[in-house]
């Protein structure tokens, strides 16, 4: 077996790994509001999340990567020194797989987007120097701590206040639902194609302006929010209305219920299209050096990298998921399908207006956020603040943790290697 054989299988086997944390973690905290607000059981989630992840990964994941991660480093000064690059992704896949693996252990949701960026910084430090390192977009990074969460809470827990006070507080909820279905259901679908549009659909080389784009989508979202609002009169007379509206098994919250499984196939789509490529970037970087023994500063990713990425984020999940998702759907505050629909939902808003912004945000930091939003719309008291400053412990760790393993596992290959 020749070396560039033994290299690939081991950066083979490390991509999985880190695509398998990323799925226990990042996509496992995407679905826990599903499941904690009973509108998915675990089973379904995974199933769903799968299947919705692969999709995403395969029709919309990023066919071409930047070699070195979020831009942290200028790739020409690794130009002429192939096998550094190779080796820093190396350590920068196993330190940050390590990171994510030990949160997801202890129920902690963190970025691994923050996660790879900290381990690229933390090899490049050694091999190009402190300089060459963009410390402005760390400082970005630090601010999208404080972004990112607080903008989930705000429009995730304002949205909640208005359905809550409009809907379930008033005299006659059941025809005030009917009224708003159209809306709600119009903003669902409104949101998630100008996702796709602005995010998700990079294959189709989409060069629309928004006005453009509004024009696809007002008509779509508001021909869905009318069928929508004559598919709830239905099941408001197929169930009868139970006193207590905010009870589970009320129409009006499995009405909520099909609502978040809607934008969680779509987040979990999402998460596909656009994450995936954390685990498999540095893997086409390190198959390109090999294959080329050169330093490339884009590399192709082929869609079979995308696919077993695909498998393996969802495996993960199934696999070792459980804890995130607990921690999300049911820890940080009590959640039923309304909740969970407007934490969900929230959080889609956020990403799409703050990135349209150029706001620096992480997805996990906008649910878990956005969960917040909504516990503190029913109170301090409901919100765990414990947990929820071991949460916060854990983003502020995550880059300095990775970068400072990386470095170590770095410098002991280059000892071995170079």
């Amino acid at each position: 077996m020749s070396a560039d054989t033994i290299i690939l299988a081991a950066a083979t086997l490390i991509g999985l790994y880190m695509a398998a944390n990323i799925g226990a973690n990042d996509l496992a905290n995407a679905m826990g509001t599903s499941v904690g607000s009973g509108a998915l059981t675990i089973r379904r989630a995974v199933i769903i999340s799968i299947v919705a992840n692969l999709l995403g990964a395969v029709l919309a994941g990023g066919h071409v990567t930047n070699t070195i991660s979020k831009g942290m480093i200028n790739p020409d000064l690794l130009a002429g020194a192939p096998d550094k690059l190779m080796l820093g992704m190396f350590a920068a896949l196993l330190a940050s797989g390590i990171w994510v693996h030990l949160a997801t252990v202890f129920g902690m949701p963190v970025s691994t987007t923050h996660s790879i960026v900290g381990a690229v910084v933390g090899f490049g430090m050694l091999s190009v120097g402190v300089g060459a390192i963009s410390w402005g977009k760390i400082i970005t990074i630090a601010i999208s701590w404080i972004v990112s969460p607080l903008s989930g809470a705000i429009i995730a827990g304002g949205i909640y206040y208005l359905i809550r006070e409009k809907v379930f507080r008033a005299d006659a909820p059941e025809v005030v639902a009917q009224r708003w279905a159209p809306y709600l259901i119009g903003a669902v679908l409104l949101t998630i194609i100008l996702s796709f549009i602005f995010k998700g659909l990079k294959n189709l080389h989409l060069d629309l302006g928004f006005g453009q784009a509004l024009l696809i989508a007002i008509p779509c979202a508001a021909g869905g929010g009318l069928v929508g609002s004559v598919w709830l009169r239905a099941l408001l007379g197929r169930r009868e209305l139970k006193e207590d509206t905010q009870n589970d098994t009320s129409p009006l919250q499995a009405f909520f219920a099909y609502l978040q499984v809607l934008t969680a196939c779509y987040v979990a789509f999402a998460h596909g299209a656009n994450d995936v490529a954390n685990a498999i970037g540095p893997l086409a970087a390190i198959f390109s050096v090999v294959k080329t023994k050169s330093v490339a500063m884009q590399v192709e990713v082929s869609i079979w990298m995308l696919a077993i990425g695909g498998i393996a984020v969802g495996g993960g999940l199934f696999a070792f998921g459980g804890r995130v998702m607990e921690t999300v759907g049911g820890k940080i505050t009590e959640l039923t399908p309304v909740r969970g629909f407007c934490a969900q939902f929230g959080a889609a808003t956020t990403i799409l207006v703050c990135s349209r912004l150029g706001l620096p945000v992480s997805t996990t930091h906008v649910l878990v956020g956005a969960v917040v939003g909504v516990g503190f719309m029913r109170g301090m008291g409901f919100l765990d603040m414990r947990l929820l400053r071991n949460i916060g412990s854990s983003w502020v760790i995550t880059l300095p943790f990775t970068m400072v393993l990386t470095m170590v596992l770095y410098k002991l290959l280059t000892l071995f290697f170079l």
